[in-house]
């Protein structure tokens, strides 16, 4: 029951980090109309909160060899409560920048530090426990778009002030509930960092080949989506109804997701999200047509969705006691910077002059290709399972 009450606290921490990511991206139109500026600074304050998500994942990997990793998920949620605060404030773009990066920072510490935790209190349910967790992370992204909305009545700072109160509140149940729940030992041994993460490099470099692009380009496409449901046809209305589709496409995905991930082999099973994910966002540049809109964006969704969940358990249950921690770190950190580059090259393109097509088609051409050279090594037994 302990362990029960501790996943659920998770759960809670893991919703309002996650939202502390996604709430940038609908906020995109008041933060140009607001400070006066342009897609690409625009972007870049998305792309900084992801940068921040990766920049303290592998000290935190090294901290996790010195210190439980249940202090380290409460350090995340005070990093939370303080940098919401510190977004919400913001009066310049370099103050909205630092608190979208602190912001950042949080999730960084927070996804290193819990998911090796929750591979090892459920271990013989790895995927499944990562599609809950998943789950309910996801379903911050699904009200990220209303709730700013519905914020925007008011301020649209009352939507990072609410972060930060729920931070406060859901970090101090969590430190009450660890203090009753028996951890496990299970990483014990993993005390040398960089022994640990050298020890998994073929691991960490393939899972890297297989997702690493995917999630470079879906940080570009969701951020941007509202915008380019608009260059449609879509009224701004319709555009965020859209990125709520895609984004409540992705609950059942990490739930179904999950359980497929514990059922199939790694490696084929993210290969199959990564060349349908292609195609998808392939496709989505040749139509117009407003329920063909809604029916690829729903498909679109619930896809990518998949490769998260499938992703993490790949890595976690791979990986041996003794270098999970460590070796996860890593893996975290070098994923998350490629993300994070993503909204704001996509940003920089469209000032270019480049249309969204030409961008997410050339986008989609480039997975399919990398696709097909990552099947080719896999049929070959040249890439680690």
């Amino acid at each position: 029951m302990a362990r029960a009450r501790l996943f659920a606290s998770l759960c809670g921490l893991v919703f309002l980090l996650n939202l502390a990511r996604i709430i940038f991206a609908p906020l995109l139109d008041v933060f140009i109309a607001e400070f006066a500026i342009g897609e690409g600074t625009a972007g870049l304050i998305v792309t900084l909160a992801w940068i921040g998500s990766a920049s303290l994942r592998l000290p935190t990997g090294w901290l996790l060899t010195k210190v439980p990793r249940q202090q380290v998920v409460l350090g995340s949620g005070v990093i939370l409560a303080v940098s919401s605060a510190i977004a919400a404030t913001a009066t310049t773009v370099p103050h909205l920048m630092a608190g979208a990066f602190l912001m950042g920072i949080a999730s960084g510490v927070y996804f290193v530090s819990a998911n090796p935790l929750l591979s090892e209190l459920y271990p013989s349910r790895v995927g499944r426990v990562m599609g809950i967790h998943g789950t309910a992370s996801q379903l911050a992204a699904v009200i990220a778009a209303p709730f700013v909305v519905l914020t925007l009545l008011v301020d649209w700072r009352l939507s990072l002030w609410a972060i930060a109160v729920g931070a406060t509140v859901v970090t101090a149940y969590t430190w009450v509930v660890a203090r009753r729940t028996e951890m496990p030992a299970a990483g014990a041994e993993d005390r040398d960092f960089v022994a640990g993460a050298l020890s998994e490099w073929r691991l960490i470099v393939t899972a890297l080949a297989l997702v690493g692009a995917a999630s470079f380009v879906w940080q570009g496409v969701f951020n941007f989506y509202e915008l380019y449901m608009q260059t449609k046809g879509l009224s701004d209305q319709a555009a965020g109804i859209m990125l709520t589709i895609v984004f409540a496409a992705g609950v059942p995905a990490f739930y179904f997701g999950g359980d497929l991930a514990d059922r199939l082999p790694h490696v084929p099973y993210l290969l199959g999200i990564v060349g349908t994910f292609s195609m998808c966002v392939l496709a989505l540049t040749m139509i117009e047509n407003l329920l063909a809109l809604v029916v690829l964006t729903a498909v679109l969704g619930f896809v990518i969705h998949t490769l998260f969940p499938a992703t993490d358990t790949y890595l976690l249950d791979t990986l041996p006691d003794s270098t999970r921690g460590s070796a996860y770190a890593v893996f975290s950190s070098s994923w998350m910077l490629m993300q994070a580059l993503g909204s704001w090259v996509v940003g920089l393109l469209i000032e270019r002059g480049y249309t969204y097509d030409a961008v997410f088609g050339g986008a989609a051409v480039f997975l399919g290709i990398t696709v097909i050279i990552l099947v080719a090594l896999e049929r070959t037994n040249r890439l680690p399972s």
